[in-house]
């Protein structure tokens, strides 16, 4: 696994030994002499990991991972500190500003190696999250994720530990920081928790006596339930040979024994940190998909995403001789009620007629605006007298229902209506919708104010 790296230190030495040793892993290199030329890099050249000394002239390494971690489009960037601060304390202090590790000099290749890998690889699922969400992003649709600590809610975090006094002391430690802890010593009733619940971090022991707990890593990487799900190991010696396996497996982080109750905390925030932010880049793409097929005033579907889903029935039920309706849908004289009451109530009919062409449809049936006062249902394995006897009922709710144009006031409103069936040998969705489009024209020719089912 290549990838692109920053390496932030004042001293050319420590910058050429990193050099040397990340090149030839193949690795392509970067250069800051400080943190605030750090930044101007990182935003430049958008890296996939930055190691940074802490102690550096003009802006120190942990102001300068507050100050990425704060930028929305460098705050994915896992950050590395390494510097010969070797202090509980210190380790902490950079968790707390941002870093994702700290690694102590003198450099080793373990766990420097192992843990690059293990932030690239994360990098690189956060950046496909990333890549989905901007386009929403861009359009204003969606904010950037959230990353503050102190909105980041407590978490549920499972133990899984055979040591009943290092597991008691970690439960106490969450616990008292609110978060909700579960303890199981069994990895195999371990297994079964995890699958089944939704934690936002699992924390294991790498000395279980009687599972695997390897294993354990790798089952939690390949369950669909858990392949997402934070892993934090808790190690005797961090030069193992377990420690690089697990991370090149997945584990996200590691804790040495024996473990520093504010080292656990920052590190468990950081797991947290980024559980949520992958979770938020999730939701966003999932409302950029939603609003991207949605009419934003009705809330029913779009006119694009009724063409693209139309076409897709229409092409299996000429496969499957099932049928295909389509209803076509205008409120009788719309102009009127916009040139009388105005935009605002105008709105407010449209939202009220959407609610009621839902509440008259099946739930397989899918109900889009086309577009103005126009709306389209599609009705899956269903011939033109079934939606015939629909859009009647469409038209009687209409023809009945007090629409509210303000708070104290309501108009009567009616609906043509058009409807068309899928006929054999017609393979082209926009055909079927022509014809309920004529359909609902003869329907006002006629009169308005009822339904006209399209000729055969």
């Amino acid at each position: 696994m290549t990838a692109r790296v920053l390496v932030v230190d004042d001293v050319a030495a420590n910058v050429k030994l990193l050099e040397a040793k990340l090149s030839a892993e193949y690795y392509e290199v970067l250069t800051a002499e400080n943190g605030q030329q750090a930044i101007e890099v990182a935003a430049k050249e958008m890296p996939d990991i930055i190691l940074m000394d802490v102690m550096m002239p003009v802006m120190d390494g942990f102001t300068a991972c507050r100050e990425i971690k704060k930028n929305p489009t460098l705050r994915h960037i896992p950050v590395v500190m390494i510097t010969a601060l070797d202090q509980a304390s210190d380790r902490v202090q950079g968790l707390e500003a941002g870093a994702d590790d700290f690694i102590s000099k003198p450099i080793k290749n373990i766990p420097l190696f192992p843990r690059v890998r293990s932030l690239v690889r994360l990098k690189m699922m956060t950046d496909e999250l990333r890549a989905r969400e901007v386009t929403g992003r861009n359009l204003g649709l969606i904010d950037y994720p959230n990353w503050d600590d102190e909105l980041i809610a407590p978490g549920q975090i499972l133990v899984v530990d055979d040591q009943p006094r290092s597991a008691q002391r970690v439960e106490e430690t969450l616990s008292e920081a609110g978060h909700r802890v579960v303890v199981e010593a069994d990895a195999v009733n371990a297994l079964t928790l995890a699958r089944n619940d939704n934690f936002d971090l699992i924390i294991t022991s790498l000395s279980l006596s009687e599972y695997d707990p390897l294993r354990f890593c790798s089952q939690m990487r390949t369950g669909e339930e858990t392949r997402t799900t934070p892993l934090l190991i808790i190690v005797e010696d961090p030069e193992t040979d377990g420690l690089v396996r697990g991370l090149d497996m997945g584990v996200n982080d590691y804790l040495v024994r024996p473990i520093e109750r504010n080292e656990l905390m920052a590190r468990v925030q950081t797991q947290l940190r980024w559980r949520r932010y992958a979770e938020q880049l999730r939701q966003n793409v999932q409302c950029s998909m939603e609003l991207a097929i949605t009419d934003p005033m009705t809330q029913l579907f779009n006119r694009r995403y009724m063409e693209t889903h139309l076409d897709g029935l229409i092409a299996r039920s000429g496969q499957e001789q099932r049928p295909v309706a389509v209803m076509m849908l205008d409120i009788d004289h719309f102009k009127q009620v916009n040139d009388t009451w105005g935009h605002d109530a105008g709105d407010r009919v449209l939202i009220q007629f959407a609610k009621g062409i839902s509440r008259n449809i099946r739930g397989i049936d899918l109900a889009c605006r086309y577009g103005g006062e126009e709306f389209v249902v599609i009705m899956p394995e269903t011939d033109a007298a079934i939606a015939g006897v629909v859009a009647e009922r469409i038209r009687e709710y209409t023809e009945n229902y007090a629409f509210h144009v303000s708070a104290s006031e309501t108009i009567a409103v009616t609906t043509s209506i058009g409807v068309a069936s899928s006929l054999e040998g017609e393979a082209i969705a926009m055909e079927t919708l022509k014809r309920a489009d004529q359909a609902l024209y003869q329907a006002k020719k006629n009169g308005r104010n009822r339904v006209v089912e399209a000729a055969s």
